[in-house]
């Protein structure tokens, strides 16, 4: 907990950014930031390994607020349609200066709000005070998506009770097509709902050609393995250099 507290200060905490494909144009649409913590000591530490530790102690309301600011500056030198989008926590949420925080991060690096998107997990609506929040931001034009989901017991009440501006299918559903036809029918249906309701679908997970294949059929935006690794901020003027290319044959 130490050495996570002074990780931030010491530039020990890195974004690794990962494309969102976009199904209608085969262009990227975006980028999702990932965290990673590079230990001097332990080397390369997995989010599952800290993320947990930083959300009890709390630190994780000052490492999400770098890594927005992180994530907007880097945004903000990419073609002005893509976005980015950044994990929150339910801890962030809780924070009464989480919004200012937001508004402070993208006046100061410039970023259209509109290019901005929250990724928050069931768990952060657990707390019924949160809801407020997400309508403040959403208000700010910034897109909140209902990351995994799926995979929680009462996603479909949150559903009724806010307008999120996407939804992320879950990995679990996604490594199953297109062979097992219950997680087909599933997405499906999952598909349908966010139409309905006037949300867009990413599928994320997407690792295999058959998966890709399938699901680009479906799904307004595919994330995975298959169209290409979380890469560091330095890559990404390259990579989109190669876009010309059908991203179909560029498995990572």
């Amino acid at each position: 907990q130490a050495d996570l507290a002074r990780a931030v200060g010491n530039g020990e905490l890195e974004l690794a950014y990962q494309p969102l494909l976009d199904t209608a144009s085969l262009r990227t649409a975006g980028f999702e930031a990932l965290l990673r913590w590079r230990h001097p000591v332990r080397g390369l530490i997995r989010p599952d390994d800290f993320i947990p530790l930083a959300e009890e102690s709390g630190l994780i309301v000052g490492i999400g607020e770098w890594a927005v600011r992180t994530a907007s500056a880097a945004a903000v030198k990419w073609p002005k349609e893509l976005s980015v989008a950044v994990n929150v926590s339910t801890r962030q949420l809780a924070d009464p200066h989480f919004v200012d925080t937001l508004v402070t991060a993208l006046m100061d690096t410039g970023l259209d709000h509109r290019r901005l998107e929250l990724e928050v997990t069931e768990s952060a609506l657990l707390r019924d005070a949160n809801l407020p929040i997400l309508k403040a931001i959403s208000d700010l034009g910034i897109g909140i998506a209902l990351d995994d989901f799926g995979t929680g017991y009462s996603s479909l009440s949150y559903l009724q009770r806010f307008q999120f501006s996407k939804l992320k299918i879950d990995r679990t559903f996604i490594m199953s097509v297109p062979e097992n036809a219950k997680s087909k029918a599933i997405i499906g249906t999952v598909i349908d709902l966010a139409r309905t309701l006037g949300m867009r679908v990413t599928a994320e997970g997407v690792e295999t050609a058959e998966q890709f294949d399938w699901i680009a059929e479906n799904c307004d935006q595919v994330q995975g393995f298959y169209i290409a690794r979380p890469m560091p901020a330095a890559a990404i003027p390259g990579y989109l250099a190669t876009e010309a290319a059908l991203p179909r044959r560029r498995q990572a």
